[in-house]
């Protein structure tokens, strides 16, 4: 089989793989693989994992938390704020669901405490437009 070239790279470093004989990712229209020459191509993957093949080799998995795809002159880039990859698929899959959990978590505390000062602020314009004597301006 004819391989192509991937490279993956977040905020902090790059890989890259010169062997790459399959893909298979997903975007807002599915599930998709690529091969080697495959048309120029430019997707949006979506949150979860794609994977790849070496040479005659297992898979390799990538968690993402979304990737924009460009394939084009035999080579695949991956660009994504971060990522995690495993050649064991459930071992990934508990990375992808714990890292997702964490992320949850600290999304909800950022929104409490934003919903807190909400709170503060339209409590201090009620206290200074009752002490004002007027409108706030």
């Amino acid at each position: 089989m004819t391989p192509f070239t991937l490279i993956v790279q977040d905020a902090s470093h790059d890989e890259t793989f010169e062997d790459v004989t399959g893909f298979v990712g997903e975007d807002d229209s599915g599930s998709f693989s690529l091969l080697a020459h495959h048309a120029p191509m430019v997707t949006v993957l979506t949150v979860g994992l794609a994977r790849f093949r070496t040479g005659e080799e297992h898979w390799h998995y990538l968690a993402l938390p979304g990737a924009v795809l460009l394939f084009e002159h035999n080579v695949l880039t991956l660009s994504t704020r971060r990522y995690l990859m495993d050649d064991d698929y459930q071992r990934i899959s508990e990375a992808l669901q714990q890292r997702l959990l964490a992320e949850e978590e600290a999304l909800h505390g950022m929104k409490e405490s934003l919903r807190r000062l909400e709170d503060e602020c339209l409590r201090r314009m009620w206290e200074l437009s009752r002490h004002g004597g007027g409108p706030l301006p």
